[in-house]
């Protein structure tokens, strides 16, 4: 049995970091820096700098008041320091013995005792000073800024940091930028003299390289992964005159809006050909993609073809579903064809029917949630993937939805009017590995920048327009001390016939104080409201007892509903017209302006009431600050996406999506615009004429996780 070699502390403490290659360490940048390379007089100081002196210890002692800590008194020269350590080893105590001459470092606090450092860095002094700024990178437990600095500078070392910029490139970008080991070099040692806020907002010309790098690297791989998709084989699904497309169109009891003729005008066009269809549905609240999906699904039916319809939450799948089969239902019958129903919470024995029904293909469109994906659910015939509120599914679920097909589908010959289609579809690309078409929906619009990068290898079609009937929906600001006048408004909004939310945060880090949160709400309105069926809905029930409840407020008969974020998305009450959040200051933008598009569906005007609370400081934070005050001066969702990006950045805007996936590090959407157009311009050049300076780029900076930008 060969010997393997222990993994020491250290080492897995850098794997634990992410950095297992040289060009990893290399790229592993500073998180600030810390000035060494000078020495100070006291008398020279300023309260608050971070200050490097040289002193001889005068005193030294523990004193237990007002609590254990270890004092040392130090003089320069020129004035005295108190050094305080609250935590401290005897070895430290010892090596700040009086006499004994240190370099220390650390934060300068002024007082009436004169100047103190609390837990400073400190050395025997001597020795010649650094060159350069020390930085300071974030690491882990059990691997030292020491150990970590001298990896990094190793890794830099070794690396292959040849240039991956095809020859002239450079030069186009302003403003001019370094050479990359230059700039890599300079960013983890930068030179004493460097302007410090070039450094801090990312503007120093290294920087720059870093960013166009980076971009570039992006901006291949999604390019890369859209042409590899272009290369696979999809099931060209074709439309059918008087077939169930326009059949569907036909027996709908409301006119399509001219947003939704022309995105399903685009999602046909993509359908037809033989190239998996890989588009983006946005559309903001109520806009109606559902119908949008739902003709999308005529046309994969009618070929002869099975379509899946997946929901991150059961009470979402449940909306599509029941709307799916009210539409769909009455056309399938009468082809022998199904709607399947399919989620975690099913009993076995309707679970396995609907296994079978998929299986045999007599299930011609199978909706539900994550259940969708097991690995007990074989189609016969998978030709199209809708997948709603997509940022919400991890990348490795949707890379699983996809792989549904690759089982050698072939086309049901068993759908009368699909016949000649079906014998087209099995010759289409005989051999090359099949994908279904991929339809994603979002309710949450996604800016510009963002389309351009994350989103580079999609197909974006946007409804935007709402369809007529809709309210605008009024949103007011209110303090949590005046809930009574909340209480008042849903008194009034009840008498009136109308229905109402009430929203409470869910505490993700207590389901049973969220539990309580929600519980003591809807005991308080019960008891305000006599006479009046108040329901609590919260992640914690049966499913059986959430669609109960839910059936009873979407029937009119329960006129209050109290609930945990459940109700987020897909939920259609037209009656409802007050949604009342409460600890709206705890909530994401895009999740307040989900549950705000749940009312102002009917014809009455509609409002959305914001309960902040203050908090123990009496103020809100900066951030829920802004968010709120978003809410207030805007509706429009392509303006709320926006503003959610400038707050939270895309790494967390995006969510699930680019679960694994290479985010921006270094590039930042908002500030280098120019930089990603300039990227953008490149890639299509670069991966025609450099095709393996490319491959080079790309592997450099992304390593394996490139599968990951194919869902």
């Amino acid at each position: 049995m060969p010997e393997t070699k222990a993994v020491s502390g250290p080492q897995k403490a850098l794997a634990k970091l992410g950095l297992a290659r040289d060009i990893d360490l290399a790229l592993h940048l500073p998180l600030r820096y810390e000035d060494e390379t000078r020495v100070v007089q006291l008398r020279d100081a300023r309260e608050g700098d971070t200050a490097q002196i040289e002193a001889t210890v005068t005193a030294c002692e523990i004193v237990y008041r007002p609590r254990r800590q270890l004092m040392v008194r130090v003089d320069d020269g020129s004035d005295t320091c108190v050094l305080r350590f609250f935590s401290f080893y005897p070895s430290q105590q010892k090596a700040l013995a009086v006499g004994a001459r240190l370099r220390i470092r650390g934060e300068l606090k002024g007082g009436f005792l004169g100047w103190q450092m609390v837990h400073p860095s400190f050395k025997p002094a001597g020795g010649e000073l650094p060159s350069a700024l020390t930085p300071v990178y974030s690491t882990v437990a059990g691997l030292p800024q020491a150990y970590l600095r001298k990896a990094v500078l190793g890794g830099l070392a070794r690396a292959d940091l040849s240039d991956t910029f095809p020859p002239g490139v450079t030069e186009t970008l302003r403003p001019a930028v370094w050479g990359l080991r230059e700039a890599l070099s300079f960013l983890h040692q930068p030179a004493p003299d460097v302007a410090l806020g070039t450094l801090e907002d990312r503007s120093h010309p290294a920087w720059q390289r870093l960013k166009a790098e980076e971009l570039l690297a992006q901006q291949l791989s999604q390019l890369q992964s859209k042409r590899e998709r272009e290369a696979l084989c999809a099931p060209a699904l074709t439309a059918r005159p008087g077939g169930l497309h326009e059949q569907l169109l036909a027996a709908l009891p409301f006119p399509l809006t001219a947003a939704q003729r022309r995105v399903g005008e685009e999602i046909a066009r993509d359908l037809g050909r033989s190239v998996p269809m890989h588009r983006l549905l946005q559309g903001d609240v109520g806009s109606g993609k559902t119908v949008v999906a739902a003709l999308a699904a005529a046309i994969a039916v009618e070929a002869g073809w099975q379509c899946a319809l997946m929901a991150p939450t059961e009470i979402l799948a449940e909306q599509h579903f029941r709307k799916l089969i009210g539409w769909l239902e009455p056309l399938f019958a009468p082809k022998g064809l199904r709607v399947a129903w399919l989620t975690g919470s099913q009993k076995k024995k309707e679970r396995n029917e609907m296994l079978a029904l998929v299986a045999s293909g007599e299930a011609a469109l199978v909706v539900g949630t994550h259940a969708v994906i097991q690995e007990q659910v074989q189609f016969r015939s998978l030709g199209l993937a809708i997948i709603d509120e997509q940022h919400r599914f991890g990348v490795e679920q949707r890379l699983a939805l996809r792989a549904k097909m690759n089982r050698d589908s072939e086309p049901s010959p068993r759908r009368g009017s699909g016949g000649e289609g079906a014998s087209t579809e099995t010759s289409n690309g005989v051999g090359a590995q099949r994908e279904p078409h991929l339809l994603m929906m979002s309710a949450t619009p996604i800016p510009r920048t963002l389309a351009m990068s994350y989103y580079a290898d999609l197909d974006v079609s946007t409804i935007d327009e709402l369809p007529p009937g809709r309210t605008p929906v009024v949103t007011k600001l209110i303090a949590d001390s005046r809930r009574d006048e909340v209480t008042a408004r849903i008194q009034a909004q009840v008498a009136q016939g109308r229905q109402v939310y009430w929203v409470c945060p869910l505490i993700e880090e207590s389901e049973a104080l969220d539990l309580t949160n929600a519980t003591a709400t809807h005991e308080a309105l019960s008891a305000a409201l006599p006479g009046v069926m108040v329901g609590l809905l919260h992640s914690r029930m049966p499913p059986a007892e959430k669609k109960a409840v839910m059936s009873l407020f979407t029937g009119g008969q329960m006129a209050v509903l109290v609930s945990t974020t459940v109700i987020e998305v897909g939920v259609d009450v037209p009656n409802a017209s007050l949604m009342v959040i409460e600890h709206a200051e705890r909530f994401g933008l895009s999740q307040l302006h989900q549950l705000r598009g749940r009312v102002g569906r009917g014809a009455s005007a509609s409002a959305c009431v914001l309960l902040y609370s203050a908090g123990e400081a009496g103020r809100v934070g900066e951030t829920a600050r802004a968010r709120l005050k978003a809410m207030v001066e805007t509706a429009d969702g392509f303006e709320i996406a926006r503003r959610d990006l400038e707050i939270r950045g895309p790494g967390e805007f995006l969510g699930a999506r680019q679960s694994g996936a290479p985010l921006l590090r270094f590039a930042d959407l908002a500030t280098d615009t120019a930089l990603l157009d300039w990227a953008r311009k490149l890639a299509p050049l670069m991966l025609d004429r450099y095709p393996s300076l490319a491959q080079k780029h790309v592997a450099r900076w992304l390593g394996g996780r490139q599968e990951f930008l194919k869902a």
